[in-house]
């Protein structure tokens, strides 16, 4: 099969055997692939697979179930199925697991399906889970416009929660209040700290997804509400900070991070049958939808790579393998 491998830090398109099922896994003939930051960390050799987990990157898929273990009982050759895997899904063929297979929201082809299980497990498990977000608090976005962002922007919305985003330009801006959201900041020309107190009248934010990290933390802290929870899922601005403990312990404050690959199984499988029951009917109807900003052949992955790197998207970018 085609497949791309990590060559001296870069992508390079390759021949690897189709892998085979056994036991809950499911062979899947790979037609949309999703892009994502911890591809771009696995390529410069910052985030290994888990043990086990194949070395190709990869880490949602959308095709067509084509074989099964011996112990598969959900699936059978000829279903259309989107999957979160630890690993692999640049390639023609991915083995998944198949609790983590759902099946295409209706009216959703492969492309936008792709998009889906990194950023919709990862929102799910810290925004509603970890985070606890209620209708009628104000959730904080970095990275509003990116594929996280986007996703979390319109489930926070759907779930009447009021959003607020930081984003890097004025036409990312336009973008997210585009989507729903109640106001975007532009963190290259305004405080958002400052930007916080204002449009909550000094009281601060409930909930907030921070993708950087860094310098960012103490400035999350002063924007925090009494009570409000702070969900680290990335660190693209560093990884230490200094902060004044003080305003944690007076307002309350839950300081949580929380990555998704590595956890087990029946873990991620929970989130899967939580979305499939409560989110997945929300695509079907158009309240959420997936944003593909881009799409590449599979063997131009590394300017898929490249385009991310870039912070220029909105939304997702996903490879189309077939």
């Amino acid at each position: 099969m085609k497949a791309i491998e990590i060559t001296h830090y870069a992508l390079t398109p390759c021949t690897r055997c189709v892998p085979r099922p056994s036991g809950h896994d499911v062979l899947v003939r790979v037609a949309a692939a999703g892009v994502n930051r911890p591809d771009l960390l696995q390529c410069q050799g910052l985030y290994p697979p888990p043990p086990g987990a194949s070395d190709i990157p990869g880490l949602e898929i959308a095709g067509t179930v084509v074989g099964t273990g011996e112990a598969v009982t959900r699936w059978q050759p000829g279903d259309a199925v989107c999957a979160l895997v630890s690993g692999g899904g640049y390639a023609e063929y991915c083995l998944a697991d198949e609790a983590l297979c759902l099946p295409l929201p209706q009216g959703l082809g492969f492309i936008e399906a792709a998009a889906l299980p990194e950023t919709y497990f990862t929102v799910w498990s810290n925004v509603f889970e970890r985070g606890r977000l209620q209708a009628g608090e104000t959730l904080l976005v970095h990275g509003g416009s990116s594929g996280i962002g986007t996703t979390a922007l319109q489930m926070a919305k759907a779930f009447a929660a009021k959003v607020i985003v930081t984003v890097g330009s004025d036409q990312k801006a336009e973008f997210c209040l585009g989507l729903g959201a109640d106001a975007a900041i532009n963190y290259r020309e305004h405080d958002f700290v400052a930007a916080i107190k204002t449009l909550t009248d000094g009281q601060g934010v409930n909930v907030i997804l921070d993708i950087v990290g860094g310098d960012y933390f103490p400035r999350n802290i002063n924007c925090l509400a009494t009570d409000g929870r702070l969900l680290q899922i990335a660190l693209q601005g560093g990884v230490e900070s200094t902060i004044n403990l003080l305003p944690i312990m007076l307002k309350r404050l839950t300081i949580t991070g929380s990555t998704l690959r590595a956890r087990k199984v029946a873990f991620k499988a929970d989130i899967a049958h939580k979305l499939h029951t409560r989110v997945w009917p929300l695509l079907a109807a158009g309240t959420l939808k997936p944003i593909i900003h881009a799409t590449f052949a599979l063997e131009k992955a590394q300017d898929a790579h490249d385009l991310m790197a870039s912070s220029q998207h909105r939304g997702k970018i996903v490879l189309e393998v077939i």
